[in-house]
């Protein structure tokens, strides 16, 4: 594993996600860096166990390390001079899918907690729900899905460049809350199609 401050994000919010009793869908996860921009991009989607593929709920997670950020980093690595802290840029996903008809907004609003974990310093902000309709060739309607967003920015301090030590903690709080939040939303009183069903649409 390469020594390197995002790679130690990605490893404690894997950690977090796994204390959490959530499932990786393997599948999905996806490590890719812009040629262009430079900018480095990690996502994967995490379920409840026994749900099935797709499962009805799912977090999608992204983190994001910005070329600036590298900048800043490689500066105080290298140079020991810590001038701007570098920023993880971290988005969460929240996805109800399979559904068998288009949900009513403020029916998946009531599943979303009040309470929002912040991450190192910054409160993760949310956005209103999307919905999303899936059409075979000839326009019948397949499914439906809604999506609800949060997304934030998390400062590295020169204490936790030093010591990756604090990413767990600072992580910590996040898997409880994907979780729970992944229980209150299966929950919910929607129709779901079989995933078996699903998958062969």
């Amino acid at each position: 594993m390469l020594d390197h401050v995002f790679t130690d994000a990605i490893g404690a919010l894997r950690d977090a996600m796994e204390s959490a009793l959530l499932e990786r869908q393997a599948l999905e996860e996806r490590f890719q860096a812009d040629i262009l921009l430079g900018d480095i991009t990690w996502a994967t989607s995490y379920g409840l166990p026994g749900e099935g593929s797709p499962p009805r709920v799912q977090a999608d997670l992204t983190l994001e390390w910005p070329t600036w950020a590298q900048t800043a980093y490689r500066t105080w690595y290298l140079d020991e001079e810590f001038t701007e802290g570098p920023v993880i840029a971290i988005e969460v996903v929240f996805r109800v899918q399979r559904l068998k008809d288009l949900p009513d907004p403020s029916v998946i609003m009531t599943g979303m907690p009040s309470i929002v974990p912040q991450i190192g310093d910054e409160e993760l902000s949310g956005l209103g729900p999307t919905l999303e309709t899936v059409y075979d060739p000839d326009l019948t309607v397949c499914s439906h899905a809604a999506e609800i967003t949060y997304s934030g920015a998390y400062e590295l301090d020169e204490k936790t460049l030093e010591d990756g030590s604090a990413l767990d903690e600072h992580f910590a709080q996040i898997g409880g809350w994907i979780t729970a939040t992944l229980v209150r939303l299966g929950d919910l009183p929607l129709d779901y199609l079989p995933a078996g069903d699903f998958e062969a649409m």
